[in-house]
């Protein structure tokens, strides 16, 4: 069975992921509710989009920040 090449965002590699899950895996709850309001607070959200979309979505984020 041929391996499976991992394809990580650029900028990111190996170590990187590994420093991620290691913050989520040993945060307490406290701590995780903390983040949780911090980042409602701050009038930003989180969404799920079609891949095929993404190419829009980024357009139209450019052309809001300018």
């Amino acid at each position: 069975m041929a391996e499976v090449e991992n394809k990580f965002p650029p900028g990111w590699d190996e170590k990187r992921i590994q420093k991620v899950l290691s913050h989520y895996e040993t945060q307490s709850e406290e701590e995780a509710v903390s983040e949780d309001e911090a980042a409602f607070e701050s009038h930003k959200t989180i969404m799920e989009i079609p891949v095929k979309l993404l190419s829009e979505v980024r357009r139209l984020l450019a052309k809001n920040a300018s």
